[in-house]
């Protein structure tokens, strides 16, 4: 089969190898998904760069966790029913070697879920990471029905997906976006309210919630953690799973006053369970009248290298796809 890997780490076209390798075959709870568009996210790019200082966690990686596809193989105890159906998978790449930048990738049965009716390979592959975090984020600090929830960065593609699953689940919501333009994207997710992010955020957020946030799903931790504080209730919940610098200083004393609880969130280390929420919830989205992620360049399997390249150099908005044309 085709397929794209390292076998070191460093830039994307020191690195990455396009080529043939045997194909992979599944094994005891495992699906094997030919492969239709392969998702790629920043968190694959940041470990073929090695950002974490991780190393090379195998001799040789087929990046990217997310993907979506049709079942053509299962391993033992998997029902043969699978076989045919279109599907998503997600965490393909999480402490395995081989995700899905290949003709054919094997991942366990919990970790694929049938693409709705009419919903494309396209957006089944955008729905794994940003998806799950975004899931996990709304949802982490306890029920959000009847509650007001702010999405830092609610343009963004977790920031989207969080804004939707929070209506979804009944939260009063509220975005914010960096740029003015980027508002109809959250509008479109379903925000209520869409302020512009800056010194002024907190007066604005305070404008449509004079009583306070109850939850918020940050994704800039150490720029925000001070208005956030301003803008929350008493007993009230960060969700982070993103920060715009390593080190962080908090205002102690104003979040211990207020019992303010901070949740920080890695999608490779959520429970089984949580993430088998967050696929039937994004099933559910998806499902209603929801045009899902915005995709901003697609490229052949050939260059992903310029997949990789064009997130780096963040030459554009959208997510990035990669098209495996073998797929049927």
């Amino acid at each position: 089969m085709r397929a794209a890997w390292y076998e070191k780490q460093g830039p994307p076209r020191e690195s990455l190898v396009v080529g043939d390798m045997p194909e992979p075959v599944p094994g005891a709870g495992e699906l094997r998904v030919r492969i239709a568009v392969s998702g790629v996210n920043p968190g694959d790019v940041k470990k073929r760069q090695d950002t974490f200082g991780v190393g090379m966690p195998y001799p040789r990686v087929v990046p990217h966790s997310d993907g979506a596809g049709v079942i053509d193989e299962v391993g033992d105890g998997v029902s043969s029913a699978w076989i045919g159906k279109r599907v998503w998978c997600f965490g393909a790449q999480s402490y395995r070697p081989f995700g899905t930048a290949a003709e054919l990738c094997v991942v366990p049965e919990a970790q694929v879920s049938e693409l709705p009716v009419g919903v494309s390979f396209e957006q089944g592959a955008l729905l794994g990471i940003p998806g799950l975090t975004a899931h996990r984020a709304v949802h982490a600090g306890g029920p959000v029905e009847g509650r007001t929830v702010l999405v830092q960065g609610g343009a963004g593609a977790v920031g989207t997906c969080a804004v939707r699953l929070g209506r979804l689940a009944g939260a009063t919501v509220i975005a914010t976006v960096q740029r003015a333009e980027q508002s109809d994207v959250a509008r479109e997710a379903g925000a209520h309210h869409v302020v512009q992010s800056g010194e002024e955020v907190a007066a604005r957020v305070a404008a449509i919630a004079p009583d306070g946030i109850d939850h918020i799903v940050e994704v800039a931790f150490a720029a925000n953690i001070a208005s956030d504080e301003q803008m929350l209730k008493v007993g009230g919940s960060i969700a982070t799973y993103a920060s715009n610098a390593p080190q962080a200083t908090i205002p102690f004393w104003p979040l211990v006053f207020k019992n303010i609880r901070v949740l920080f969130l890695g999608s490779d280390d959520f429970p089984l369970g949580a993430k088998r929420q967050a696929a039937q919830g994004l099933n559910r989205a998806i499902q209603e009248a929801w045009v899902g992620l915005p995709v901003g360049a697609r490229f052949a399997l050939a260059d992903i290298a310029d997949a990789h390249a064009f997130i780096e150099e963040r030459k554009g908005p959208g997510r990035v796809v990669v098209a495996v044309p073998s797929a049927r």
